[in-house]
């Protein structure tokens, strides 16, 4: 019988930057990332969808889900 493995999902959103190329909060996402490695998690899936702008010198939007797999 296989054992079923844990999973987290977490959902960030990536906000470009006012002036300039690049989303302003990358840290966030490896802070994420690093988090989930602390406690015995692996990035399994990682997913992206662009969710367009939020107004006035808001900038695009990109919404990242990741999937983390509990490591054996």
């Amino acid at each position: 019988m296989a054992s079923s493995g844990t999973y987290v999902v977490i959902q960030i959103v990536l906000k470009e930057k006012f002036l300039g190329t690049g989303s302003g909060n990358l840290t966030e996402l490896e802070n994420a990332i690093n988090s989930q490695a602390s406690l015995g998690y692996r990035l399994h899936t990682i997913t992206t969808a662009a969710s367009g702008s939020k107004g006035f010198g808001g900038g695009d939007r990109v919404q990242a889900t990741m999937v983390f797999e509990r490591i054996v």
